[in-house]
């Protein structure tokens, strides 16, 4: 049964990759209606999260957020399938980057950059980020559970170039690089809620208190290395833009927790400006602060 799925599934890959984005957006919004209407999917969690955000909007604000993420939520599941199989060609044809002088200039001044970005929109086409880069792309992860999608999504991740890592790896990883005085770009996806046991730091995030990673932070520092975040937006349905601010060039004058506030700042601000975009159906709040860690 195991094979017969994964044939399923890179044959869907493999046809959605290639069909026109007229029909892509007609089987997004057939999944959008499923998850909606029918099965309800993480409703409730979705609802608790946005209400608990936003207390100041009305119940129709709400749905209407609700259903907006939906639908994007729609467009991300069909595009990340697609994105297994698609062409470079088609790939860079949907991304559009800005403000890449800032990469060249960094690299020019011989730092290293922690890259941080969050899950809005497809965050899954930040793999094309090596394509306008000159460091050498690392992408730390959380393995899957499925040997054979961890794989596929690893092979669709290094598609440009880009070094999965794990993790677990990513520590020895990025000390190896730094001792034999390779400039990389650590990329990190920084809004997922850490395990309990990992808890590092808390602080508010849209009206909520929320534990953070302090990895990034700890990094950087180690490295000496810029922090630059990752704007994803999208400029049409099917077309997105990729935009890098610098937030910090020397991070030796960074007070503790500095960066990691600086980060949730601009998330909290992003999310704000665009709510329908982020992933809601994440039990970002799990985690509450009798619990708290504190490093």
């Amino acid at each position: 049964m195991k094979k017969i799925g994964h044939l399923l599934f890179s044959s869907a890959s493999y046809l959605f990759a290639i069909l026109p984005d007229f029909i892509l957006f007609g089987i997004a919004d057939i999944i959008y209606f499923i998850t909606y209407y029918i099965i309800a999917y993480r409703k409730r969690v979705v609802f608790r999260n946005l209400k608990n955000s936003f207390p100041e909007k009305s119940d129709i604000e709400l749905k209407q957020i609700a259903k907006k993420f939906y639908r994007q939520l729609g467009d991300t599941i069909i595009e990340t399938v697609a994105l297994f199989s698609m062409s470079k060609k088609r790939v860079l044809k949907k991304v559009e980057f800005e403000e890449t002088d800032i990469l060249q200039d960094l690299y020019k001044k011989n730092k290293s950059i922690i890259g941080v970005s969050a899950h809005l929109y497809n965050w899954e086409l930040m793999l094309a980020i090596p394509k306008v880069i000159p460091h050498q792309v690392l992408g730390i992860y959380k393995p899957l559970n499925n040997a054979f999608f961890d794989g596929q999504i690893n092979k669709m991740r290094s598609k440009f170039g880009a070094t999965p890592v794990t993790m677990e790896e990513s520590y020895k990883v990025i000390l190896k690089n730094y001792k034999e005085q390779k400039l990389s770009f650590i990329g990190l996806i920084a809004d997922q809620r850490p395990q309990k046991a990992h808890i590092s730091y808390w602080t508010s995030l849209l009206n909520q208190e929320a534990p953070f990673y302090n990895g990034p932070e700890k990094i950087a520092k180690k490295l000496n290395a810029a922090v630059v975040f990752l704007y994803l937006k999208r400029r049409k349905r099917g077309r997105y833009t990729i935009k890098f601010k610098l937030l910090f060039e020397d991070v030796s004058k960074c007070k503790d927790h500095e960066i990691t506030e600086k980060y949730v700042q601009i998330l909290e601000k992003t999310i704000q400006e665009n709510p329908a975009y982020w992933l809601w159906s994440h039990k970002r709040w799990k985690h509450k602060a009798e619990s708290r860690l504190i490093n």
